[in-house]
């Protein structure tokens, strides 16, 4: 593995973890009332670019991080629709 490749798996893992903490206080106290659905589906806009991004410089980093953290806020958002 090229060490820059390193460099992006370690900003991957550390940004998309980010989001963990979130889920699960979300699911936890079924509350969402704090969080922004505009901000949340811009957000969710963004991550969507950056993966296809990634898929079209085929980018192992941001292809995986991309899709976790895309994966993790549209859990978020379906709360927010749930609980909100």
């Amino acid at each position: 593995m090229e060490s820059i490749d390193l460099v992006g798996y370690v900003a991957a893992t550390l940004t998309t973890a980010a989001f963990i903490p979130q889920v699960v206080r979300v699911w936890q106290s079924k509350s969402t009332t704090d969080l922004s659905v505009q901000t949340l589906l811009s957000f969710i806009a963004g991550v969507s670019m950056w993966l296809i991004y990634g898929l079209l410089v085929t980018s192992a980093p941001i292809i995986i991080a991309n899709a976790v953290t895309l994966i993790l806020n549209l859990i978020i958002l379906r709360f927010k629709f749930k609980y909100g």
